[in-house]
Order: structure tokens, then C-alpha cells, then sequence
């Protein structure tokens, strides 16, 4: 019986020594791996930036295409660029302007605020009081295409991407996400490029000005610039794509200041 007893306790250590050497090795591998884990994030970030603004080149360094993108902060309330002031908040809070993350300062007090139900028709929760856009510039030095970063949420998951628009703020270039857990086949065919495909020449507006880009239960209307079909058998998504556009490039998110860049001519 002894002897039994001492097989159960050495089993039991050896099996504890070895879930702390494995802990230990998980563990440095994480610390270890984490620079690399940030440095392509941040690469793919600026992939699907490139991508929406259709200027993406296969084969060309990520870095190297980037260098034509200009990074600005946007004071979303007041509709306009942030000031040096507006920056240093931004630093005083512990975020980089240069390398901004919206989704950390969405969880900072100082630069955000809760929404009430009745605003927040994307469920995004918190709105930044400052967002980065980015910026490809026109041979005549004005804005080519905006790219407009957006989320909100879908069926079962927040859905985070970029919107572009060209030099007039009001035609669609693209929309793209890079990140999501939405159903493969069904929600998920937001990544499909067929889908993706449709929003390129869409207009944000009517012609009386009222905000009317949407995506369609059933399909668009042929020939209709503010329409986009929805995605089939995911009713959901679809929906949840049409709030977070038309909240991001309404009066809540983007909307004051697109339309200072049109009063100004861009």
C-alpha cells in the first residue's frame, strides 16, 4: 500500500513539474514573439489601408507603398483636423498620434464618451472624441482618397475596416475589413471581393444631400448609386454593415467633417 502511495505522489509531482517548465516555455515564447505579433499587426493594418483605397501592389513592400499615405488626426465633434494642442492630449493620455489605436483610446475616459442607445446605431459602446484618417494626396498636391476607419457590430462579432472615398468625400473607392468572426459562407462574405466590389462608385448622398448609401435587403435597385446588395442568408451582418457605414459618414462619426472638406474644396 505504501509503495502505492509513493507511485501516486511521484506521478503527481512529475506531472506538476512538468505543467510549470511548459508554463514557463508558453510564457517566454509569448514575451518573446510579441515585437513580431505588433510588427504585423501593424503591417496588416496598413495592407487593408492600401487595399481599400484600391492601391494596393502584390509583390511591392507594404512599408515602401505606405510612404504615400499621410496619417492626420480628426477632431470628430468639431469636424476637422486635430490641432498641436488636441495632440499632446492625445500623448498625455499615453497614445502615439503617429501610430494612433482607436480601440485603446475608445477605453480611456479622457477621449471618449459613452453613447446613449438612441446614438449608438452602430453598437460601438464608446465614441473617440479623435480618429486617424489617412490621406493619398492628388498630383495637385489636394486629396486623392480619404480612408476613413470604421466598426460596428455584426451578428457575432464587432467588425473592424476602412471606408475610402475619393477627393470629393461623396463616391466610394472601397470598403474592406480586416477584422471579424462573422459566419464563414454566410456573414463572412463581406471578405469576398465579388461583394466587395459592388460599393466602388456608390455615392454616401441623394441628390437633395440626404445621407442615403445602404445596403439592401434582396438586392439594389439597378442602377441605384446609393444601394448595395445585401449578403444572401446573412440578414444580420448585412444590417449591422449598414449601421456602422452610414453612422461612420453620418453627423455622429465623419459627417462634420466631410463636409468642411467639401466646403473647402478638399
Amino acid at each position: 500500500m505504501s509503495a502505492n502511495n509513493d507511485s501516486i505522489k511521484k506521478t503527481l509531482l512529475v506531472a506538476i513539474l512538468l505543467c510549470l517548465v511548459c508554463s514557463v516555455i508558453v510564457a517566454g515564447a509569448a514575451v518573446s514573439l510579441k515585437p513580431m505579433q505588433q510588427i504585423n499587426k501593424a503591417k496588416d493594418k496598413k495592407e487593408n489601408i492600401l487595399a481599400a483605397a484600391g492601391i494596393l501592389q502584390p509583390g511591392v513592400s507594404i512599408e515602401e507603398q505606405f510612404k504615400q499615405i499621410t496619417t492626420r488626426i480628426v477632431n470628430l465633434q468639431e469636424g476637422r483636423f486635430a490641432t498641436d494642442e488636441e495632440l499632446a492630449e492625445i500623448k498625455a493620455a499615453g497614445l502615439d498620434p503617429q501610430n494612433y489605436d482607436q480601440v485603446k483610446a475608445a477605453k480611456k475616459a479622457q477621449l471618449s464618451r459613452t453613447l446613449s442607445n438612441e446614438e449608438d446605431k452602430a453598437s460601438i459602446k464608446r465614441l473617440v472624441k479623435y480618429a486617424a484618417v489617412y490621406i493619398v494626396k492628388a498630383p495637385d498636391g489636394g486629396i486623392g482618397t480619404m480612408i476613413l476607419p470604421v466598426h460596428g457590430y455584426g451578428l457575432w462579432s464587432t467588425l473592424y475596416g476602412f471606408l475610402a472615398l475619393q477627393g470629393d468625400m461623396e463616391t466610394i473607392v472601397g470598403l474592406g475589413f480586416y477584422s471579424h468572426a462573422e459566419t464563414p459562407g454566410l456573414g463572412g462574405e463581406v471578405d469576398n471581393p465579388k461583394w466587395k466590389a459592388l460599393w466602388h462608385g456608390k455615392k454616401l448622398h441623394d441628390a437633395q444631400g440626404n445621407l442615403a448609401i445602404s445596403v439592401i435587403k434582396g438586392g439594389a435597385e439597378e442602377g441605384n448609386l446609393n444601394q448595395v446588395d445585401g449578403l444572401s442568408g446573412a440578414t444580420l451582418t448585412s444590417r449591422g454593415v449598414n449601421n456602422l457605414v452610414r453612422f461612420w459618414v453620418g453627423d455622429m462619426g465623419f459627417g462634420k467633417f466631410l463636409t468642411h472638406l467639401k466646403e473647402q474644396g478638399a
